[in-house]
């Protein structure tokens, strides 16, 4: 006899990461929430690495790491800080701090988060407490940017003259119940169902 198949997909795939990059990212690249990034932190010594930067950089990065964040110290000595920064910021990696030796004089790093590209400059004595916070600022500035995209699009529909080639995403968990009707078939609904346009 004929009977339906057990045939759920949750799209967990490339096209999931197309999605993260869509939602997140802008025109100067890629923009990563602080929980998905493989590297979280990046350290550039300004103009180039020396020892004396490169010690204040290796005890950051100790620290930070000390606290669970993954970071990377650029020791190349060949590019330019304008090209690394610019690298770094197309890679999304969401943090980047700067130490120069005139900011080592004056007790202070620079701090340039991706996600809104502000810059600041922090106490050295207060940059690994002020960064680990950061990142948890900016994992929720991009949550609530995009929770506030996606409800400037939601358009409810009651009937089916009202969907623009849409096709059926999910029943959303948790979502309040209402009594209405199937769009198509005009059955008792107690739900609403997510439809979008495939791209």
């Amino acid at each position: 006899k004929e009977e339906f198949v057990w045939a759920t997909s949750w799209g967990v795939s490339t096209r999931l990461m197309g999605g993260l990059i869509m939602t997140h990212s802008d025109d100067d690249g890629l923009v990563l929430p602080p929980k998905l990034a493989p590297i979280q932190v990046v350290i550039v010594p300004i103009p180039k690495p020396n020892p004396e930067l490169t010690r204040v950089a290796n005890k950051i990065a100790e620290a930070l790491r000390g606290k669970g964040v993954s970071v990377k110290i650029d020791e190349d000595e060949k590019k330019r800080p304008g090209f690394k920064f610019a690298e770094y910021e197309m890679k999304g990696i969401p943090i980047r701090i700067g130490i120069g030796m005139r900011d080592l004089e004056k007790n202070q790093i620079e701090v340039a988060r991706r996600d809104t590209k502000e810059k600041s400059l922090v106490d050295l004595d207060k940059g690994v407490d002020h960064v680990f916070n950061l990142l948890e600022e900016i994992q929720q500035n991009l949550w609530n940017r995009a929770v506030a995209f996606r409800a400037e699009r939601w358009t409810p529909a009651d009937d089916w003259e009202e969907m623009t080639k849409a096709t059926i995403r999910c029943i959303p968990n948790g979502q309040p119940a209402e009594q209405g009707k199937c769009i198509l078939t005009g059955n008792p609904s107690s739900k609403r169902v997510l439809f979008a346009r495939a791209y």
